[in-house]
């Protein structure tokens, strides 16, 4: 029922001009150079995508993820899109979220009414175990099929498929209605999109008046000692474990090198409101490794 406008094009503009000149690490492609490159990068990575985040952030990407779910506060019923999020991570942690505050809302109702019967606790108990999520969904949307391939094995390894969907698509082309998600996620994604600007303006498209957008991704350092530091371990020590651990060098140089093309905390901040997004902000975790920004659709 989410899916109103059709999928399409996918590697958006195939076919059509290459387009201007951009950024493909530290090299310079074409648009469609770019797209195609950073295609075959997630394509090549999928299968140790989840090992890697745990051996070069040493698992502290897993934190990282944590305090997006706790700054996003989901309440049962939130419609999420994560964008870009094909091996489910933030999916699984907002369905863990969700499940926990219907538990402590039924705790809560239970508590506040002591004269019921063992009968009725039981029954309320059994009612709430059918609809855990309170109609709660996330849907997962990425253009990569290996991504999404891996994140579907997870999902039925871990056991999730209550309120959750897996849809191939372009983050610059969504194919969603206008004004259908409460809530947009994107984390550690939209630095590989090929035009940032088209992204943010369907994130803002397809939510709801009053939706909230949340970015999660790696910015820029702000002390200079750690900023020197970060940049020898990123660029000496990343690619080695791409290679040892996922076989592949050349994807985790560019994805070293697509950090330091980012644009800044407050251009990015700029570029969010220049779509429409109200009340932006940002929170910059470890020192401005990552950074977390924030908007409101009104």
């Amino acid at each position: 029922a989410l899916l109103s406008r059709p999928a399409g094009r996918l590697r958006a503009c195939r076919g059509l001009a290459a387009g201007p000149e951009m950024h493909f690490g530290f090299q310079t492609v074409t648009e469609e150079e770019r797209r195609e490159k950073i295609y075959q990068v997630f394509e090549s990575v999928a299968k140790k995508y989840d090992v890697m985040n745990d051996s070069m952030t040493l698992g502290i990407h897993r934190v990282w993820k944590d305090t997006l779910m706790h700054k996003m506060n989901p309440s049962p019923g939130t419609l999420l899109l994560d964008v870009a999020g094909g091996t489910g991570d933030i999916a699984f942690r907002f369905i863990n979220y969700v499940r926990s505050v219907r538990e402590r809302q039924l705790q809560r109702k239970l508590k506040h009414h002591q004269n019921l019967s063992w009968q009725e606790i039981f029954e309320s108990y059994q009612k709430d175990k059918f609809n855990s999520l309170g109609d709660s969904q996330v849907v997962v949307c990425d253009i990569n099929r290996e991504m999404l391939k891996v994140g579907k094995q997870k999902a039925q390894h871990l056991g999730y498929s209550e309120g959750l969907s897996w849809v191939l698509g372009n983050a610059e082309e969504l194919p969603f209605d206008n004004d259908k998600f409460d809530v947009y996620t994107i984390a550690f994604g939209i630095r590989n999109v090929t035009r940032i600007d088209l992204a943010l303006q369907e994130a803002y498209r397809v939510l709801k008046p009053g939706g909230r957008f949340l970015c999660l991704e790696f910015s820029h350092v702000s002390n200079p000692l750690l900023s020197r530091l970060y940049d020898l371990y990123s660029f000496q020590v990343i690619p080695v474990l791409g290679e040892v651990i996922a076989g592949d060098w050349k994807s985790y140089q560019y994805l070293v090198e697509s950090i330091r093309r980012f644009p800044p905390q407050e251009e990015l901040k700029a570029m969010i409101e220049d779509v429409g997004f109200f009340k932006v902000d940002y929170e910059n975790l470890n020192f401005g490794i990552v950074a977390i920004h924030s908007g409101f659709k009104l």
